[in-house]
């Protein structure tokens, strides 16, 4: 099995070295992944220059740092190497819940995946003051892996690890409350600046992401790539029925047949 793996948090980050580390047990792994942290970055892709990558020391793995997003990364990287099975993206530094799944930079490398048709899975974990104990939570990683990448259904997994696991669940994004927030401030020349960030959630529906990790669960989250909500397109067609394109050419094209043949 050929696994690429890229990440929002950069190449040198302790999350991605992890995930190396218990990928390798299911196959042949190799590393594209941004020069600099690129968390929050969204599915932001690079069109306005050109790319560059460079081979980065990563054990006795093949890895390279790319100066382009998440989604970037893993562009390149399956053009560049053929026959990927899966891609992996993570071990994210920071929890990926509920709303964080539209500019979170770690899903977006895997849903970039997904777009280009290959199966995808994201993995993230809290941070804290100190890092992640990647080596508590490495067995879970394994059983996620193990789970997910024996069963080819699944084209896209969202995968949020608690920092002490106690098992594992299937969950949906919770999607009820969103955590984002403005932050004013000043700087010392006396500027005003903002800063973007989280609030804390307190209520959560069972059945969720937020609600898995609260519980101490690693929620796994099946994700698509159509936003359709059909039953909203259904409700529309029937409130309000409008006339497709050919449709009203066909009425238009009598109508002047009509009007020509008086």
């Amino acid at each position: 099995m050929r696994i690429l793996l890229a990440n929002d948090d950069g190449i040198y980050s302790p999350g991605i070295h992890a995930l190396a580390d218990c990928a390798r047990r299911f196959g042949e792994v190799r590393v594209y992944a941004p020069d600099v942290e690129q968390s929050s970055m969204g599915h932001a892709i690079t069109h306005s220059r050109p790319l560059t990558i460079k081979q980065t020391p990563f054990g006795n793995l093949e890895a390279w740092r790319v100066n382009g997003t998440p989604a970037d990364c893993v562009a390149l990287g399956l053009n560049a190497w053929g026959g990927v099975d899966v891609v992996l993206s993570g071990i994210n530094l920071g929890t990926n819940l509920g709303n964080a799944a539209w500019h979170s930079g770690t899903l977006a490398a895997a849903r970039q995946a997904a777009l280009l048709g290959y199966r995808a899975i994201a993995l993230s974990t809290p941070t804290g003051e100190a890092e992640p104990n990647f080596a508590q939570i490495e067995p879970y990683v394994a059983r996620v892996l193990e789970l997910l990448l024996e069963d080819r259904t699944l084209q896209l997994v969202n995968v949020n690890l608690p920092r002490s696991p106690v098992g594992l669940c299937w969950t949906r994004l919770a999607i009820q409350h969103y955590d984002g927030r403005v932050v004013p401030g000043e700087d010392p020349m006396g500027r005003r600046h903002f800063w973007l960030t989280v609030k804390p959630i307190e209520e959560v529906e069972e059945g969720t992401d937020r609600w898995a990790m609260r519980h101490g669960m690693v929620s796994m989250t099946p994700l698509r790539l159509d936003l359709t909500d059909d039953e909203m397109l259904m409700k529309a067609k029937e409130r309000m029925p409008v006339e497709s394109s050919m449709e009203s050419d066909r009425h238009h094209s009598a109508g002047r047949s009509h009007r020509s043949g008086m």
